[in-house]
């Protein structure tokens, strides 16, 4: 008699594991390379990386190899691989963003898109959907997927609406704050690494209710589950602070933020989420960015939105939009936030909101971040570290990830250039490493 046998994703793998630890067992001697170690430190010239089963085991000068084998990459500069701590994977694909693209290899390939461009983790805000959670999902944060780590916010918290876009009709609408408890109970059974709630009215909509938001975040930190915010206005991330909120993932944009806002927000350790590349997609195509022809752009695209970005029509209904000069404006209040939040000692991490719509672009996007973050006044050295160390502790990932350091993961990133002087440096990708094995030559070499 014939037996169905049902895919058990995590068992292979666990089968994986010893696989996976033969590709690991040759050591590697990474020598005379420009360290940027994402701790906050200079680049340190001429430095030899001994990488073996994985990890970092030595850092300094002239190391022996004892057998490793060994690269000579004199002129190239080594960061840690890029970690966003807001993304969104797998309901994208060419123009269109619904949950019928929600597939397993549309997710594979947008992983594998992110790692091509240096990102080797993403924390995916509230939009994901069941498939992940019977094993991809830990496996890709085991590494023993292709491309970048999955962490997964699961299904986040908005108000009701009765006909939901089909890529957020399974977040979860509370009418009244009683509703919360079993919505947070169904939530917390996936394990999400955070949990996201929509406290914005969406340019003159509903918003989320104070009383709903407060028991959000109470029945969420019960269960050790941090909470993390999408909002706009300076007077709800005051709010949201005094209610405990644990990560404001959206800039604020109306107003600059004051005294008071920031000594709350230091005082309850808050974390900052700025992307700052959001609100310049809201108008950029309006004209043509300097980027618009840029080949490391164009190889992040999904097929068929550089054709809509370029036609004339589409960046006319942008620039005749109303809410065109808002966005301008919001885009610039955003920049002044986050060096005031950032000189006030706040944690700031990387996040992009990649890959909500055609074009927020994986991949290329968190490059632009960064570059978005020195012109707010960050030197190119604090937006690496926001965007390693920072995003890594965003993720509670910093134990294994976001710097290199001895006994830590060896993901990394090879450059041709260095970015401490110049930050669009860090898109001279020559390779991407994950677990000390190279995993691409960067998104141009296919």
């Amino acid at each position: 008699m014939m037996r169905k046998w049902k895919i058990n994703w995590a068992l292979i793998a666990c089968l994986s594991i010893p696989l996976l630890g033969l590709a690991q067992s040759k050591a590697v001697l990474l020598k005379n390379v420009t360290l940027i170690d994402g701790t906050g430190s200079a680049g340190k010239p001429n430095v030899d990386l001994l990488i073996s089963d994985g990890r970092i085991v030595s850092i300094g000068k002239r190391l022996k190899g004892n057998g490793a084998q060994e690269k000579d990459l004199s002129g190239k500069t080594v960061i840690p691989a890029l970690i966003c701590a807001h993304a969104h994977v797998g309901t994208l694909k060419g123009t269109t963003s619904s949950a019928e693209n929600y597939t397993r290899e549309n997710i594979l390939r947008q992983l594998k898109k992110y790692q091509d461009y240096g990102v080797s983790s993403v924390l995916v805000m509230g939009t994901d959907r069941p498939l992940i959670f019977d094993g991809m999902r830990d496996s890709t944060v085991a590494g023993l997927l292709p491309g970048a780590r999955l962490f997964s916010a699961g299904y986040g918290f908005n108000t009701p609406d009765p006909n939901p876009g089909s890529w957020m009709n399974l977040l979860l609408r509370p009418a009244t704050p009683e509703d919360v408890p079993a919505m947070m109970e169904k939530l917390a059974a996936v394990k999400p690494s955070v949990v996201k709630i929509w406290v914005d009215d969406h340019g003159g909509g509903q918003k989320m209710k104070p009383e709903i938001y407060k028991a959000i975040i109470r029945e969420a930190h019960k269960r050790n589950i941090r909470v993390a915010a999408h909002l706009f206005y300076v007077e709800d991330a005051r709010a949201l602070t005094e209610a405990g909120i644990d990560i404001i993932a959206h800039s604020i944009r109306d107003k600059e933020v004051d005294a008071d806002l920031l000594s709350k927000m230091k005082a309850k350790k808050v974390v900052y989420i700025p992307t700052l590349s959001l609100d310049e997609y809201q108008f950029a195509y309006a004209s043509s960015p300097d980027w618009i022809n840029d080949a490391f752009f164009k190889a992040s695209l999904e097929p068929g939105v550089f054709e809509m970005i370029t036609n004339k029509a589409y960046g006319e209904k942008i620039k005749n939009s109303p809410d065109y000069p808002k966005n301008i404006a919001a885009n610039k209040t955003a920049l002044i936030n986050l060096k005031k939040i950032f000189d006030a000692g706040i944690p700031v991490a990387l996040g992009t909101d990649s890959g909500a719509f055609p074009v927020r672009t994986q991949g290329f996007t968190e490059h632009l971040e960064m570059e978005l973050m020195v012109q707010a006044g960050l030197t190119p050295l604090q937006a690496i570290t926001v965007s390693t160390r920072n995003a890594a502790r965003a993720l509670k990932t910093d134990g294994d990830y976001g710097t290199l350091e001895k006994g830590k993961k060896a993901d990394l990133v090879i450059l041709s250039a260095n970015p401490e002087k110049d930050i669009k440096a860090s898109r001279a990708i020559e390779s991407v490493w994950k677990d000390g094995i190279e995993v691409s030559k960067g998104p141009l070499i296919k």
